[in-house]
């Protein structure tokens, strides 16, 4: 059976976007990406807050 991606509680902050999403080992995990062109910026957090601190201290290499 395939993997599953779905996430929830997604929000956003600056062009960071965080989602919360699960392993397959049922662990739960945050998700940073930043959306900006040509970035490429992503991490997996244990906790929202750490994601939250992480979007909002990111700056993109690229401008």
């Amino acid at each position: 059976m395939p993997a599953r991606d779905s996430f929830h509680s997604v929000m956003r902050i600056g062009p960071v976007q965080i989602g919360t999403h699960r392993d397959r080992t049922g662990r739960t995990f945050h998700a940073a990406v930043c959306t900006a062109d040509r970035c490429g910026w992503s991490a997996d957090y244990s906790s929202r807050t750490a994601a939250q601190l992480a979007a909002r201290t990111h700056r993109c290499t690229v401008r």
